[in-house]
């Protein structure tokens, strides 16, 4: 017991007032033996109510030794006016970003509303074929090996695969295969 009092009025009598921030929080330190061994204790009181939001970073980091002197008025000052330098920035950023997303939008609008509707693919797909089919027919009559009822042919089978929809369902040629029963690995 009579330990815990001395601790306590070692607390009051030993402090030294090391600063205090812009909104009142007042910064302590004192030097303990702790197991023969010399630390400084660093802690703050608050004004009013206890607030931990309300600390700077600078002292934050000389309450956890981040730091070995504490921040002066003087570097406080600075880094507010340094924070305030960035905040304006900040603000100047965003209104500027602000203002080319408003230009970029009108003309990206500008743009959309030209085409509407995406493109076709049933129709991108014809017109791949008939110009495979015209190079592919092309080539045959160079060489002589197909006739034009069969490139015809060909063209209208390839058509007519394009144009079938297509299921999810598997399909296959075995004469083990079962449609609906395929079930991914697990």
């Amino acid at each position: 017991m009579s330990k815990f009092v001395a601790k306590i009025a070692g607390l009051f009598s030993k402090r030294t007032m090391v600063g205090m921030d812009q909104a009142g929080n007042r910064y302590f330190t004192r030097n303990e033996a702790i197991d023969g061994v010399m630390k400084e204790k660093r802690w703050v009181i608050f004004k009013g109510e206890e607030d931990p939001t309300s600390v700077p970073v600078e002292w934050i980091c000389w309450l956890n030794g981040q730091r070995k002197k504490s921040p002066t008025p003087e570097e406080m000052a600075e880094l507010e006016a340094r924070r305030e330098f960035v905040r304006q920035n900040v603000k100047r950023l965003k209104k500027e970003e602000e203002e080319r997303r408003a230009i970029q939008g009108s003309t990206h609008h500008a743009k959309i509303t030209g085409n509407v509707g995406g493109p076709d693919l049933q129709s991108f797909l014809r017109q791949l074929q008939k110009t495979e089919g015209s190079e592919s027919q092309e080539a045959s009559e160079a060489t002589g090996t197909l006739s034009k009822d069969e490139t015809e042919m060909d063209k209208t089978e390839s058509l007519e695969e394009t144009l079938e929809p297509r299921t999810p369902e598997p399909t296959g040629s075995g004469s083990s295969f079962k449609p609906g029963t395929w079930q991914p690995p697990s």
